[in-house]
């Protein structure tokens, strides 16, 4: 064969079934809220309100001149404009390139910003593709297991209850907000229930003190003093990892502790910027890194970060993902690495149970009786956004 022949033959087997997409449109789409479930108040914001419904909300939807549409967690409408304006007749595969453009005119507020549109790019690129995420970034698991993620702070013996409920239903593995005013109670929390389930489930505690940019936050504040004692107890309890347990920058006191100290230390799910993992990595902060993609505006980010982590031999377990469709772009990461022993599913039943989110799709994935969730394997992120709840124009 010629070498004309030769390169001819190949281009169709390099493009075949993938088309040549550009963006023609970026539209914020609203779902209708079939029920208002009730609210919890965060042990992580004394006073302060979390609300939970079937329905309601939005997602961003990203369309293109072939036919393929993605969608991924809404953002602010009045960023839509601008969002448009910078990807109108642009490759959705060019995921680098489009994050480093809204990352400079339209990175919004947290849990508000473009981090939807990198989604839904990412679903575009499955879907064009043919094939799910996970299995498109190299990832062998069909199914991860879970953690349950409390909100509420609760009493000792109401939390012990849960816990005990959800070992039966299948859970192996569940994370304890402690906020109390002592210690004492906090450690007791956690003595009661690793009494009720024994080894057969996995705990996980969270100081959340890494919630302000500053040096206050509402709620009991951590000494450096009880991070250390508390450590130590959580590490005889056999907890799995402690989180967050002094603020978000205190970078140095963080991996004192962390060397000084056997159980894991975990973290990082406020912190937007790539380089501030990088600092994490290099100065041994945290052994578990928490990164959230409605945070860092998307999960080509979040993609970088696992590969550091890996090459520094650190496990990371991404943050919720905003509890929809952040949170399955989650599962398939998770998924697709070797390093990430579980994933994030926020729920405090039957208020905040993580049903009442996933209600947006048809079909919606569950927990099994083994604590595991199984990874959608439809094409892009494999769900699909249930169509009687969105509201038509």
């Amino acid at each position: 064969m010629h070498r004309r022949e030769f390169l001819a033959a190949l281009a169709p087997l390099a493009l075949r079934g993938v088309p040549r997409l550009k963006i023609t449109d970026v539209r914020v789409v609203p779902l209708k809220t079939i029920k208002d479930i009730g609210s919890i108040e965060p042990a992580w914001n004394p006073g302060g309100k979390m609300a939970f419904s079937t329905g309601g909300g939005s997602f961003v939807e990203v369309r293109t001149d072939q036919g393929v549409t993605g969608v991924g967690p809404g953002m602010d409408p009045d960023l839509a404009a601008t969002v448009k304006a910078q990807l109108l007749g642009r490759d959705p595969f060019d995921t680098d390139g489009i994050a480093a453009r809204l990352r400079y005119y339209a990175a919004g507020l947290p849990y508000r910003g473009s981090a939807g549109v990198d989604i839904a790019l990412w679903d575009i690129v499955g879907k064009a593709s043919g094939q799910p995420l996970y299995k498109l970034w190299g990832g062998g698991k069909s199914k991860v297991p879970a953690y349950a993620s409390m909100v509420r702070l609760s009493t000792p013996e109401e939390r012990t209850r849960l816990a005990a409920s959800l070992l039966a239903e299948g859970w192996r593995a569940i994370k304890l907000r402690l906020h109390h005013e002592t210690a004492r109670d906090d450690l007791r929390t956690v003595e009661l229930v690793r009494r009720a389930v024994g080894d057969r489930m996995e705990i996980m505690v969270d100081a959340n003190q890494a919630q302000s940019s500053g040096n206050w936050q509402p709620g009991v504040l951590w000494s450096f003093t009880r991070a250390l004692d508390m450590a130590r107890e959580l590490d005889r309890m056999k907890c799995y990892w402690l989180e967050e347990p002094r603020p978000r920058y205190a970078f140095d006191e963080i991996a004192e502790l962390n060397r000084k100290v056997d159980i894991p230390i975990a973290g990082g799910e406020n912190n937007r910027g790539i380089h501030e993992f990088r600092w994490m990595l290099e100065q041994g902060v945290y052994d578990i890194l928490q990164p959230e993609s409605m945070v860092m505006e998307g999960i080509t980010g979040l993609r970088k970060i696992g590969a550091m982590a890996e090459a520094y031999g650190k496990q990371l377990c991404p943050h919720h993902g905003g509890r929809n469709l952040g949170t399955i772009a989650h599962l398939h990461l998770v998924a697709s690495w070797p390093h990430a022993p579980y994933i994030e599913l926020l729920h405090d039943p039957p208020i905040g149970s993580y049903h009442h989110a996933f209600s947006i799709f048809k079909d919606p994935p569950v927990v099994d009786r083994d604590g595991n969730l199984a990874v959608p394997d439809g094409p892009g992120l494999g769900v699909e956004i249930n169509p009687d709840l969105i509201v038509k124009n």
